[in-house]
């Protein structure tokens, strides 16, 4: 959905949504990424403790334990109401200076309106990305909206200041509830404006295709449906050409067999139509022979005439 590069270095990253949409499961993938490249990464968890993300991130499979044990992702959990926002800066400061890191999640930012109020909250969250894109730390940050407000929100108004927001909600149909993900914005780079349904696996989530039904996206059991029905549409379609080519087929079958015994009459015709030519021109030799023939037979030698002799009886 980013044109299959991913997201900028250095740049910010934001993803709101409801509960349950994936939003945490998102940014494991992301700080999964890093730590696969041998990055340093650096995960703030505001509402779950190192054992709680790292557990409901092995349901899904992605071992993020392993990248803790290898010394390359470092996870910083604290809940919001522990601090007041300055000291939550100076943490997350400490934090970032101790393991200078490539990737930084805070999730989710949402939480931290519970520390102050929300033009402090808004201050430190404006600051805390000046100071990763000063350090070249590509940040990731989540943020929860409830089923109230208006999807395109993000309850601490940072919307302006990242470079890329993910959107994630549910769709409800069918009596079933499906993830969906729309790329509302990203600088600097195309991207899709398809909404796109995502499901969760034992091997991470999974984008699927976009898929457009006669009235519109479907998801979940209602693009099955759609697919399956599709495909029968296809088997009876085929199977009508496949009726229609044998027909076609069997009629020019027959045609060439038309064809063919009308060439042989005409070969018949020709070959009788030689021998008709041929009988006559034989004929018209032997009458040409035999009036030859008969003119030889009648022709008679005339014979001499009788010499005239003058009075004085001398020949002339």
């Amino acid at each position: 959905m980013l044109g299959g590069q991913g997201f900028f270095r250095g740049s910010s990253i934001l993803t709101s949504g409801t509960a349950g949409t994936g939003k945490t499961t998102l940014a494991a993938h992301f700080i999964d990424a890093a730590c696969r490249r041998g990055e340093q990464a650096l995960y703030f968890a505001f509402e779950e403790s190192p054992s709680q993300l790292f557990r409901n991130m092995r349901s899904i499979g992605i071992d993020l334990d392993r990248w803790v044990k290898k010394g390359l992702l470092h996870v910083h959990a604290a809940r919001p109401t522990t601090f007041g926002i300055e000291m939550h800066l100076v943490q997350i400061y400490r934090v970032l200076l101790e393991h200078q890191p490539k990737a930084v999640v805070l999730d989710p930012l949402s939480s931290l309106n519970s520390a102050g109020a929300k033009q402090e909250v808004q201050g430190m969250v404006l600051r805390i990305i000046d100071h990763l894109k000063s350090i070249g730390a590509t940040a990731f940050f989540t943020t929860l909206t409830s089923g109230s407000e208006p999807l395109e929100t993000t309850g601490v108004n940072v919307s302006s200041l990242v470079d890329t927001w993910l959107l994630l909600r549910d769709v409800e149909a069918d009596g079933e509830r499906n993830r969906i993900i729309y790329v509302l914005k990203s600088r600097g780079m195309a991207h899709s404006n398809q909404l796109r349904e995502f499901k969760l696996t034992g091997h991470g989530a999974e984008l699927l295709p976009a898929y457009l039904g006669p009235s519109g996206v479907l998801t979940g059991s209602a693009r099955i449906k759609q697919e399956a029905k599709e495909l029968e549409m296809d088997a009876r379609e085929h199977a009508r050409s496949k009726q229609t080519e044998l027909a076609l087929t069997r009629k020019l079958r027959a045609l060439e067999a038309e064809i063919a015994t009308l060439e042989a009459e005409k070969a018949a015709h020709e070959v009788e139509l030689k021998s008709l030519f041929a009988d006559h021109e034989l004929s018209r030799a032997a009458v040409i022979e035999q009036r030859a023939a008969m003119a030889a037979s009648r022709k008679v030698k005339e014979p001499a005439q009788s010499s005239r002799t003058n009075g004085r009886g001398s020949r002339l």
